[in-house]
């Protein structure tokens, strides 16, 4: 009686083995899977910096849309994530988030702290100081050429972007992606349109 109540608990004991080693592989296999198409459509971000403030705060966690901008143009105001020529700590090109100021047609002047587009004053409620520096570019009008955008952190006294000549004008193919929400900090939870 006791061996065949072990032979039946070895059988038992492999047939439930086999299955609970199936079902592992299938949950690990079904969790790459969704891992994969996820990192495809999305990016997420922490913010590191504060050249985007109001808008977006040091640590803030986001949510970047990878697909939009293979679907469809930039827009003036989006806040979107790209590779710089600038260098990282480990010899990588920094990710930046900036917003998009001016799409290509578009000319750009930034004079006297106002900017200009297309010689219309912005309205920019967004920023953190009603005054913008030139930098670089003071009172020089920049037409914006096919594939290329210039942008500009809400922080305009604190943000590197295209009014530098190191940064300059951003290419679109390298827009990693559109910031589409905030996540964290979870009361200043935001989507962007």
């Amino acid at each position: 009686m006791i061996n065949v109540f072990l032979k039946f608990l070895i059988n038992d004991g492999r047939v439930f083995m086999g299955k609970e080693v199936t079902e592992w592989v299938k949950t690990v296999v079904l969790s790459i899977v969704i891992a994969l198409i996820i990192t495809t459509f999305i990016k997420p971000t922490i913010v590191k910096q504060d050249s985007m403030n109001p808008t977006l705060h040091e640590f803030d966690f986001l949510i970047v849309n990878r697909l939009l901008y293979k679907q469809s143009e930039p827009q003036n105001g989006d806040i979107v994530v790209f590779k710089s020529n600038l260098p990282t700590g480990f010899g990588q090109n920094k990710l930046l988030i900036k917003r998009i100021i001016a799409i290509p047609g578009d000319t750009i002047l930034i004079s006297d702290g106002r900017v200009y587009l297309n010689e219309v004053l912005l309205n920019e409620v967004y920023i953190l100081e009603p005054y913008s520096i030139g930098k670089d570019l003071e009172g020089i009008p920049i037409k914006i050429p096919s594939g290329n955008v210039f942008v500009m952190g809400d922080n305009r006294s604190n943000s590197r972007d295209s009014r530098d000549n190191d940064i300059f004008l951003v290419d679109i193919k390298d827009i990693i992606g559109k910031v589409i929400v905030r996540l964290y900090p979870i009361n200043e939870m935001r989507l962007f349109k």
